[in-house]
């Protein structure tokens, strides 16, 4: 990728996936965007490129939880959006060690949409038990967090964006 362009991984869902089929692009507002970040980079300084990119797709993933929760009758199927953006559409600024976060400054459009990954059927029992153990897991419940990390051991399946038609 040029060094003008940054990859951002999306959190979404179904209905976040048929909204940017039906209109062409994404809204982020209320999305929290991921991102490899200077602060990652300082964090995992051992990490190479391939890794950094995964812990960031990764918290996106987890970022796709919420937003579930608050889309109650949506499948529960944790979906990303990879998109690359030009670096000046990214803000990485002053954010903690560590950090993946990372705040887009404008709707994305298909064009941008380099790769979607969504849950499969296989995934979708123990996500929903994550949506619904989140509150509890947020709250400190640690056998809660135990399985909203389970979400962690399905690997999203990844689609061309030119199949987004064809995602439910």
């Amino acid at each position: 990728m040029a060094a003008d362009r940054v990859r951002v991984y999306l959190p979404a869902t179904t209905a976040t996936l048929a909204a940017l089929r039906d209109g062409g692009e994404l809204a982020v507002a209320g999305l929290r965007p991921h991102a490899v970040t200077p602060a990652l980079r300082e964090w995992y300084a051992e990490g190479d490129e391939e890794e950094l990119e995964y812990v960031a797709f990764t918290r996106a993933a987890q970022a796709a939880l919420p937003l579930l929760a608050a889309a109650p009758g949506t499948p529960c199927r944790r979906a990303v959006v990879a998109v690359d953006l030009p670096a000046a559409a990214v803000d990485a600024r002053g954010r903690d060690l560590g950090t993946s976060d990372v705040t887009v400054s404008a709707p994305v459009p298909l064009a941008a949409v380099a790769a979607v990954h969504l849950d499969t059927e296989e995934a979708v029992a123990d996500v929903t038990a994550a949506v619904a153990a989140l509150p509890a897991a947020e709250a400190g419940d640690e056998d809660a967090r135990f399985t909203v990390d389970a979400t962690e051991d399905h690997e999203l399946a990844w689609y061309d964006p030119s199949e987004l038609p064809h995602l439910p």
